[in-house]
This record gives structure tokens, sequence and C-alpha cells, in this order.
């Protein structure tokens, strides 16, 4: 996905998009992303050691948690792989992606990439966007009314239920890839099913060699606890509990992302924890560029906003959770009390 997915003549977008390109805000970041994938793989190098060092002890569950916020890192950085913010091309970027996503992590690329794709092009749209689809969590009055077995269960205190269904999420990316798998239409599925099997095989080794089957079997679940609740909170706080976009602005390009979307304010070790995410605004104003550039982008974004009239959702970390728990039960709320 790149800004030439979107229109760019006589709208407020292209003007603003202009003033973006003028400040050179597009330009590839090769030197960034070199050092942020160097780094990771220092880290991941670094854990690996003290894996091997500590052989096979329940402490191995702290560096279960380091792995799973290095998990969560390459996820972010396939993320941006997706986008397109590494390398102009589809190739080089598929092959990166699939190399950090498949092989790296167990998640398939080709499957998230698509499914990103549609949230991108109709975020918060409640038949379009597939983060806001109903399943064990419901998204509008509509879904929760509509909502049969489990969901109706966990619906009704899904806002209570929120973060406790987050630990399943490292687990879910995995069967949800593998799934993705039976799909024809999946393109390089024998190649990303053979990279997911490597990976898979090469994990339960890794942890058979070293741990008994006890300590593996909780080095796993720390490990795919932490993965699945460091990525709910880097993605919870961008759109959950913002409006879906009006029938009027589906149209606008710029409207449908900015008033859909919520940024958290932050500074530099928040901006690297959420991958840069944190500016969510911005991020689905122009998908393709770097993440380094995000911040220095917000301030265009944000006076353009102003200039237009049109809001510019930001808020804090804390602040952003809260919106987004109280948007839930209260879309629970025809569960909790049948009308």
């Amino acid at each position: 996905m790149t800004t030439t997915d979107v229109p760019a003549t006589g709208t407020d977008f292209a003007q603003l998009s202009r003033r973006i390109t003028a400040a050179g805000l597009l330009d590839r970041r090769p030197g960034y992303y070199a050092v942020r994938t160097g780094l990771l793989l220092v880290l991941a190098l670094g854990a690996a050691a003290a894996y091997v060092s500590l052989g096979d002890s329940w402490a191995q569950l702290w560096v279960a948690v380091v792995v799973a916020v290095l998990s969560a890192q390459l996820g972010l950085l396939a993320h941006d792989l997706a986008h397109r913010q590494v390398f102009r091309t589809a190739r080089a970027s598929g092959i990166a992606g699939r190399i950090v996503g498949n092989l790296g992590i167990g998640m398939g690329y080709g499957w998230w990439s698509d499914k990103h794709t549609r949230h991108h092009a109709n975020p918060n749209h409640a038949e379009l966007d597939p983060d806001v689809a109903p399943d064990l969590l419901v998204w509008s009055e509509e879904q929760a009314r509509g909502a049969r077995g489990a969901a109706r269960l966990v619906g009704r205190w899904q806002a209570f239920l929120f973060f406790p269904l987050l630990t399943l999420e490292g687990v879910n990316l995995h069967v949800a890839s593998i799934l993705a798998l039976r799909r024809p239409t999946m393109r390089h599925r024998a190649l990303e099913g053979v990279l997911l099997l490597a990976h898979f095989v090469g994990y339960v080794a890794a942890l058979l060699l070293v741990l008994s089957p006890a300590r593996a079997l909780a080095f796993a679940a720390v490990h795919h606890a932490v993965l699945g609740v460091y990525l709910g909170c880097t993605f919870a706080p961008n759109h959950k509990g913002m409006p879906e976009p009006a029938e009027e602005h589906r149209r606008d390009f710029l409207r449908r992302q900015v008033l859909t979307s919520r940024n958290v304010r932050g500074g530099r070790v928040l901006d690297a924890a959420l991958g840069g995410l944190n500016y969510q605004i911005e991020h689905h104003l122009f998908p393709s560029m770097p993440t380094a550039n995000l911040r220095l982008a917000r301030p265009i974004v944000r006076a353009y906003c102003a200039e237009i009239g049109v809001p510019y959702g930001e808020s804090g970390l804390i602040d952003s959770y809260a919106q987004a728990l109280r948007h839930m039960h209260r879309i629970g709320a025809p569960l909790r009390t049948g009308k």
C-alpha cells in the first residue's frame, strides 16, 4: 500500500500531500531501518546467549518475556515492510516480510498483509474493515444484538475481558496464519507454508533441547501471552472507540482516515515501544512514510487539519485505553440488558 493508492488532484488530501512531499517526509530512510534491524539482531543474539547459558531453569521465564518483546518488535518491522516503508518494490518487501514474519515469528505475511490492507482502505467500517468484524468481541450495537454463542457471552463483559483475552492473541496469530494457507487465492502459499513449518519446528526444537517439557510449556505460554498483550496494547489505542466513518466522509480520503484514527502522545521511548503507530493519523494518511518520519509529519498534519476544520484526535496512552474500554462496555449494553 502506498500513497499512490489515493486520489491526489484538487482535494484536501492533495494539498496536504504536497506539503508533506515538499518536507521530504516520504523519502526512504535506509539508515534508520539498517540500525533498527541491526539492533534487533544484536538483542536477539543476546537473548539466545542468555537462554543457552541459563539452561533448564525457571529463570528462563524472564528470557521468555524478552523474546516476546523482540517478537513484537519484529512484527512491527514486518508491518513497515508490508507498507513498503523499507523497500520501494513489492518483491523486495515481500521477501523480507516473509523472512521476518513467517520464519521469524510464525505470522503469515501474506494473510496479515491482505487483512491489514483492507483495514487501511476502510478503517472502522463495520462491513469492510476486518479489524472490527464480529468474533468473540463486538464493535457495534448492531453486532451486539446479532451476537450468538460465545460472542454473546463474552460481549456482555468484553471491556473487562479485553486484556485477559489479549494473552491468547499470540497463539491466534499462528492459528490464523495456518488456516489462511487453505485459501487457493493466497499467493506464494507453498513458500509461506514451508517458512511457517520451519519456524514452528525450530521453535519447538529450541525449547526441548534446553528445557524440560514442563518448563518448555511454561516458556511458550509466557512468551505468547506477553506477545499478545504487547501487540494488543500497540494496536488497540489506534481506532477502538473512534467512530465509524459517516456516509459523507467515506469518499473523502483525508476525513475517512483522520476521523477514525487516534494518536497517542508520548516521547521517543513510546515511539519505539509502539513502533511509531502512536502516530496513527499520519500513518493512515501516508502508509508508505517511514516510521521515523511520522513524528515529523505530525505538526504539519495537525496544523492542516485545524486549517480546514477537521478534528484531530489525540490523547495520552492510558486515556486511549480508557476511551476504548468505555466504548466496548457501551457497545456490550444490549447483551447485558436484552434490549
